[in-house]
């Protein structure tokens, strides 16, 4: 696993890391999603999971105040409470607070609709948070959200991906942002990779973003991260202070 943060800008904190899978050389998740087959598919999930939370633990990743965000594979789990076992399990065996994990899954991959209501459902039943992964980019998109509200919506690097230059997709964002918030749902925008993109969002408002700006995933380890001048913005001895920090 690899880890990338979800900073705060509004509090110059890291809200939250993302374990992202890696192979055993450090091959990206493309190389190694590409051996996931209907077989191995619910092993490889639950591996996944167990995985995040041990190594999270280890690099005591709970005691920075920080959440843990493990992406899922809705469509390798059969039933929600049984499929939870390992990870409960893990989280006991570590001392990982339940309530310091978020769940996401991806949008792009073809999902019943009804069975994954149920899994999120159960999820936030049992105290974890939930989260859409690639908002904008994928299948469940706006019917998702009209019967379930998840605690976080992260939005498709795409529609961030050069929005200080595209009219259209600043439009499509600020009002993007402006459902998210009608339902209570927290934004988080990724793919953040130049000071410039950064500085649209924050107009818009937006205080949670994962990108290359802030820092590039690490193996098996916490990034240090770079806060840019946006965290100015906010306010400048909550910036000095997290500069301080890392």
């Amino acid at each position: 696993m690899a880890f990338q943060p979800i900073v705060d800008l509004s509090k110059g904190t890291v809200f939250a890391h993302e374990a992202l899978v890696r192979g055993a050389n450090g091959e990206g998740a493309g190389y190694v999603l590409d051996q996931v087959s209907a077989t191995n598919k619910y092993g490889f999930d639950q591996l996944c999971r167990t995985t995040a939370i041990d190594l999270a633990s280890q690099l005591e990743l709970s005691q920075t105040g920080a959440s843990l965000s493990i992406n899922f594979l809705p469509n390798a789990v059969y039933e929600p409470r049984a499929c939870i076992r390992a990870t409960l399990a893990a989280a006991m065996r570590t001392g990982f607070p339940i309530s310091n994990i978020i769940f996401e899954f991806t949008e792009n991959e073809s999902i019943e609709t009804d069975h994954l209501l149920n899994i999120l459902r159960a999820y936030r039943a049992m105290g974890f948070r939930t989260a859409i992964d690639d908002f904008g980019a994928g299948y469940a998109g706006l019917g998702l959200i009209t019967k379930f509200q998840p605690d976080i919506v992260k939005l498709d690097m795409d529609l961030i991906r050069d929005i200080d230059t595209d009219r259209t997709k600043r439009i499509v964002v600020r009002n993007t942002l402006a459902m998210l918030r009608d339902l209570d749902i927290l934004p988080v925008c990724e793919g953040v990779e130049t000071q410039a993109e950064c500085d649209v969002l924050q107009d818009f408002g937006v205080s949670l973003m994962q990108g290359y700006l802030f820092a590039a995933p690490v193996l098996a380890g916490l990034a240090e991260v770079t806060w840019p001048d946006a965290v100015e913005a906010f306010s400048p001895a909550t910036a000095r202070a997290a500069r301080a920090r890392h």
